[in-house]
């Protein structure tokens, strides 16, 4: 059996738990993070060396991957240097903040000849993977309306985006997911009351055939809420993204279909190591990761020149 050794870039807030799922499937090779003090912790809980600088971990460990969970700003950046070292990388969400470095890292990684991903973990999530399901067997029918709603206190290790970037991202992925296409306009409110950048948001995603996605979002209210709706052409269907629960409005009524409960992030790193050892595809394509951030910008303009941004189907 082929074991794929896979080196973990940043410990913090999220990187912790990658690192924690890459340690449990036998994966972890090495640690890196500018963080002193989160290189020893981490190195020396999992059993692995530690490095503060990439370069330094270029050049003393054997890895086949690399998991980058480092600010937005840095990700082209770093994921650049283990492509172009002939390494596997998965970027946590989002790819980058410009999709034009996206492109560019995508072309990097066909040049270099490795997979390139992005955490887009919801797709991993039981409420999203069930409904995708229903979606495509049209067991309700036909998909023509998404509701995305996600509510909570700003993450603390969040410091260089917005809330459309670090969170709503999320639901322009499984929104795209969803409808197994991309909008063709996107129009978008969004301000700021307590954060650098804008802490609160509402984004409508127009696709053919009169279908859309609304998306709502903040950082201001205490509770935690992550739930999306689907309205379909014979049935409605909710979810609940923390729960995993789903619940199926019918003409016959309501009822909840069992579920197993599953951990999302241990999907999506089997799915990366698996397509990594050429045993399985990859869910989150390179070049679904770079449209997504495509419409985060168009997102962000609308938002600032008050206006509809077309997204170019090319």
């Amino acid at each position: 059996m082929v074991i794929l050794k896979v080196a973990q870039i940043g410990t913090g807030g999220w990187g912790k738990n990658h690192t924690r799922i890459l340690s449990q499937l036998n994966a972890l090779a090495a640690i890196c993070d500018l963080n002193e003090d989160n290189c020893k912790k981490y190195s020396t809980q999992y059993d692995v060396n530690g490095y503060t600088s990439i370069e330094e971990l270029l050049k003393n460990e054997e890895f086949d991957a690399a998991v980058i969970c480092t600010p937005t700003s840095t990700h082209f950046n770093i994921a650049s240097q283990f492509i172009t070292a002939g390494k596997h990388v998965f970027v946590e969400k989002p790819l980058t903040y410009h999709s034009s470095e996206g492109v560019k890292m995508l072309n990097l990684a066909k040049e270099n000849d490795v997979l390139l991903t992005c955490g887009y973990i919801e797709r991993f999530n039981p409420a999203v993977a069930n409904v995708k399901k229903y979606v495509k067997e049209k067991s309700y029918g036909e998909l023509i309306m998404l509701e995305f709603v996600r509510e909570n206190r700003m993450p603390m290790h969040i410091k260089d985006v917005g809330i459309i970037y670090d969170t709503m991202v999320h639901d322009i992925d499984t929104a795209m997911w969803l409808f197994d296409a991309a909008p063709s306009v996107v129009f978008a409110r969004s301000g700021k009351l307590r954060h650098e950048h804008e802490d609160f948001a509402t984004i409508m995603l127009g696709f053919n055939n009169n279908k859309s996605a609304i998306l709502y979002s903040n950082w201001i209210t205490p509770s935690r809420i992550r739930k999306f709706s689907a309205v379909l052409t014979e049935g409605r269907i909710s979810s609940d993204f923390i729960t995993q629960e789903i619940e199926i409005e019918d003409e016959k009524g309501k009822f909840i279909p069992h579920h197993q409960f599953d951990e999302p992030l241990l999907k999506e790193i089997q799915n990366f190591i698996g397509a990594c050892k050429g045993e399985v595809d990859l869910v989150v394509k390179p070049e679904q990761a770079v449209l997504v951030t495509k419409v985060a910008e168009a997102a962000l303009k609308s938002s600032k020149e008050h206006r509809p941004i077309e997204i170019s189907q090319d």
